[in-house]
């Protein structure tokens, strides 16, 4: 089975304004923060794409068979409008295929789903992630909320393993704090094997011929501490996650 794997998001841009008396002047930075998960899956010999989230409103998958180039895709701190307003659709009043609908059906023809917590996956921040008035709901292990899901706790909060689950083979009981995540609902017949202040952080459900899961904190700072993104089972954890979701 191929092991490429397309992962979209974890990019974003900042423009900073700089006041120093009566002047003023800008600066502006691109950063991403795929390089812990991305490095994760490729020790786990997965072959992973890279799409930021300003390419991927015009470069991710339009068709099932670009679609199915990938064995696995995850969706991490990309909001659903990325995927809904392509720029022909958004410049140019021009239809395109809802690459929603193309993610569901994606999964229930056998693919394999992960989405990772942030703040614009989920509903995110002021509910601007907006999967929930998606298709891709109908094909996640989780509700999504319909508002500001974000648990932030700069204080720390542990993980709690409560289940047994095979992604969580040679893991310990005991994780590192995370700093948020996003709140959700597991779905009835969802596996939770991973909870956090009494939510589902780790959760997994099959759908069709396909699986999927979710994480629903960040893979990456700041909702994941450098003790999350530097502990020695961070590889292991996803590589197990994506295990899990390619089994057939």
């Amino acid at each position: 089975m191929s092991k490429k794997i397309l992962l979209a998001g974890e990019s974003w841009m900042s423009h900073t304004t700089h006041v120093k008396g009566f002047d003023t002047f800008f600066t502006s930075t691109y950063e991403t923060g795929e390089k812990w998960l991305k490095e994760a899956l490729e020790q786990g010999g997965y072959e992973v794409t890279f799409l930021p989230n300003h390419l991927a409103d015009a470069q991710f998958p339009f068709t099932m068979e670009e679609l199915k180039a990938y064995s696995a895709v995850i969706l991490s701190d990309i909001g659903a409008n990325t995927l809904l307003l392509p720029p022909q659709t958004f410049n140019r009043s021009i239809p395109c295929p809802n690459r929603c609908n193309l993610l569901r059906d994606y999964v229930l023809d056998g693919g394999a789903l992960l989405m990772v917590g942030g703040y614009m996956t989920f509903a995110g921040i002021d509910g601007k992630g907006k999967w929930h008035d998606t298709a891709v709901q109908e094909v996640l292990p989780v509700e999504v909320l319909t508002r500001d899901d974000r648990m932030e706790h700069c204080e720390g909060v542990v993980p709690q393993v409560v289940g047994e689950h095979e992604a969580l083979q040679g893991l310990p009981k005991q994780w590192p704090i995370l700093l948020g995540y996003n709140k959700t609902v597991a779905l009835p017949g969802a596996e939770v094997p991973v909870t956090i202040e009494g939510d589902p952080l780790l959760a997994f459900a099959s759908f069709g011929k396909g699986r999927s899961a979710v994480f629903t904190s960040d893979c990456a700072p700041h909702w994941a501490p450098p003790v999350f993104c530097e502990w020695e089972y961070y590889q292991k954890l996803f590589q197990n996650i994506m295990s899990w979701l390619l089994e057939r």
